[in-house]
């Protein structure tokens, strides 16, 4: 099976669809890319790119709301916080580094740090 993003036209996906191989390949029996989209153009209409769900091509997997970037061919995942910074791998950072996990052995209890406040720029329990 192959999957296609619809994505509209600033880039965003709108939508996932799995496709049956068979209406991507040529005649010589080779999946490509461009004839599942002719297809799927065809059927819906739209824009359509390929996503590989072992995340073969385009850096991930696609999503609903992810953009797709055609200068780096890649899908970005959505921006979680106005802060955060996109990294050479299209992951997006927070501006300061996620703290480890403190641990008060004696009393058997872990802390982990768990959430970003953007606002004032920390993790938080």
């Amino acid at each position: 099976m192959a999957h296609f993003a619809e994505i509209d036209e600033n880039n965003v996906v709108l939508r996932v669809l799995v496709v049956d191989d068979r209406a991507t390949q040529n005649e010589d029996g080779d999946e490509v890319e461009s004839i599942g989209a002719k297809y799927l153009n065809d059927a819906f209409g739209g824009t359509w790119k390929k996503t590989s769900y072992n995340h073969n091509i385009r850096g991930r997997y696609a999503g609903v709301g992810y953009t797709y970037d055609a200068t780096k061919d890649v899908f970005i995942a959505p921006k979680p916080y106005p802060s955060w910074r996109l990294d050479s791998n299209n992951e997006w950072l927070p501006p300061v580094g996620k703290e480890q996990p403190t641990a008060d052995w004696e009393n058997d209890k872990v802390y982990l740090v768990r959430n970003w406040n953007d606002a004032k720029q920390k993790w938080e329990l």
